[in-house]
């Protein structure tokens, strides 16, 4: 009985919903497509299902080219399905995007006064195949609500933060602190599953093909 007590308990301790520090549990994972990131992250990618907070001093700092090699890989996913971009503080412009392999037209911009509500409904129905947040405030109540939003619909879910929130709680997957740097980023990882990882750097060229 106790074996049997201690099985299902290993078990349900190594559920993608369930986080413990330092924990090596694999989960299924999306390559970022930057070698240094997946190789830095745990499980060598963005987590598939649930929620990933993105934390920048400011917007307009890189934090998006962090997202735009996953963009172009599920919007050439069969049957087609929306990337949903809500209340973003700025309107995503389509050129860059197609540049780098974006498909356009998969993309659903939402302007909303509630954008966390927004967001739960996007990510709970199923029928995306990512959605991105921006918000200035969340409280972690409306934070946990997301990340079994996320669970429900099986549906990764990015959500855009002021580097202010950094010591804040939350129930994320992955937190992720954006420095910028001279063309390229370094990355923080202030919560992820197996504690605490060196700073790993970015070179923005990759993007373009670039050595």
């Amino acid at each position: 009985m106790s074996l049997l007590r201690g099985t299902a308990l290993a078990q349900l301790l190594e559920h993608p919903a369930i986080w413990r520090g330092r924990s090596t549990a694999r989960t299924d994972t999306l390559s970022t497509g930057f070698r240094a990131l997946d190789e830095g992250l745990p499980g060598g990618g963005w987590p598939r299902v649930g929620l990933t907070e993105i934390l920048a001093p400011r917007h307009g700092v890189g934090e998006l080219r962090l997202l735009l090699p996953l963009l172009a890989r599920l919007g050439a996913t069969t049957p087609p399905r929306w990337t949903v971009w809500i209340a973003p503080p700025f309107e995503p412009y389509a050129p860059a995007l197609a540049a780098h392999g974006v498909a356009v037209e998969r993309q659903l911009v939402v302007r909303t006064e509630t954008p966390l509500w927004a967001m739960e409904q996007a990510l709970d129905s199923g029928a995306c195949e990512l959605v991105l947040a921006w918000v200035r405030r969340a409280q972690p109540r409306s934070l946990r609500r997301l990340q079994l939003a996320a669970g429900r619909g099986r549906t990764p879910g990015f959500l855009f933060r002021a580097l202010s929130t950094a010591r804040e709680s939350s129930p994320a997957e992955l937190r992720v602190l954006c420095e910028p740097g001279e063309g390229g980023a370094t990355l923080r990882l202030l919560k992820s599953r197996g504690g605490a990882r060196a700073p790993i750097g970015l070179r923005w060229s990759e993007l373009d093909g670039e050595t």
